[in-house]
């Protein structure tokens, strides 16, 4: 691995920030996203400003530790990728022991968080997404196994269990099923983005699928996924009982996300699948809101 560039003494405001970019708040950002309107649905209302609140802190802190971890672990992988070469490990920003004694910290902190403020259902569901997320991705999946982001995107579908159980102490076949949704979808949104960085995943060793595999076989396997994904969305709108705002933006919502899908499939432009990953987030964020929408609406109109 090549050594970390020489950098001159960090101001604290620069220190703050390269800490914070250690959490990677943007992808923590779209698992709160899942997390919210879950508390929504399963309260059947509004739950409690204070638990929503400390449901999203503690999820937050835990997610963001994860992910200081998987940069500790990765930094020699990052310093050889373009999208990743200016993270705070590889520019020398943040030592390895700095940065692991930060994610420790913060993950024993959300920890106790959880499990004070919220139960300790969902402070054990948060801890072991992150162990997951580090023992069976980082440290086993990522460099061995083209079914790595498939199967490590487990712990980025965890969210919704927390979301769920922070309001009922409980984890029911909706929140499973939902749990199911953000499982099937991570593959073809994350390998929407990898087709465009193939090269640099092929440049670090990294069996990500666009970069070992070629077009077609790729994009059938983001197809398929994601009809699963359409199909189990509609299967949560029957066991959740949502009404017809929810099964009407379901449908519009997986129409679309297939089509991206194909239209990717149909061509190798890098471009396309950009669009299609920036439309996966849109999808999942507009396929949660409504979920939440639908339940207030109905309660409203009761």
């Amino acid at each position: 691995m090549a050594s970390p560039a020489i950098v001159p003494p960090l101001s604290p405001s620069a220190k703050v920030a390269a800490y914070v970019a250690l959490m990677k708040l943007r992808v923590v950002e779209l698992l709160l996203v899942t997390t919210v309107p879950v508390m929504v649905v399963a309260n059947d209302g509004m739950p409690s400003l204070w638990l929503m609140v400390a449901t999203v802190v503690g999820g937050t802190l835990s997610a963001g530790g994860a992910n200081a971890i998987n940069m500790v672990v990765d930094r020699d992988i990052d310093a050889l990728m373009e999208r990743t070469k200016n993270r705070p490990l590889v520019t020398g920003a943040i030592t390895p022991r700095a940065a692991l004694t930060f994610a420790v910290g913060i993950e024993v902190l959300a920890f106790v968080w959880l499990a004070v403020f919220v139960n300790l259902l969902s402070a054990v569901l948060a801890l072991g997404a992150c162990c997951f997320y580090v023992f069976v991705y980082t440290l086993w999946l990522k460099r061995t196994s083209t079914q790595n982001i498939v199967i490590g995107g487990a712990a980025g579908a965890v969210p919704v269990l927390i979301g769920w159980s922070s309001v009922t102490s409980s984890v029911s076949w909706s929140a499973v099923v939902l749990f199911g949704v953000i499982f099937f979808w991570t593959p073809p949104h994350f390998w929407a983005l990898a087709i465009k960085y193939k090269d640099d995943y092929g440049k670090a060793g990294v069996p990500m699928l666009p970069a070992v595999a070629d077009h077609r076989t790729t994009t059938l396997k983001m197809l398929l996924y994601s009809v699963v994904v359409v199909v189990l969305t509609l299967v949560f709108g029957w066991t959740a009982g949502l009404g017809v705002l929810y099964w009407v933006s379901a449908v519009v919502l997986g129409a679309l996300f297939l089509w991206f899908c194909w239209d990717v499939r149909r061509t190798e432009e890098p471009a396309k699948a950009i669009r299609l990953f920036t439309f996966s987030i849109t999808y999942v964020t507009l396929l949660f809101g409504v979920m939440a929408a639908d339940v207030l609406l109905r309660n409203a109109l009761a």
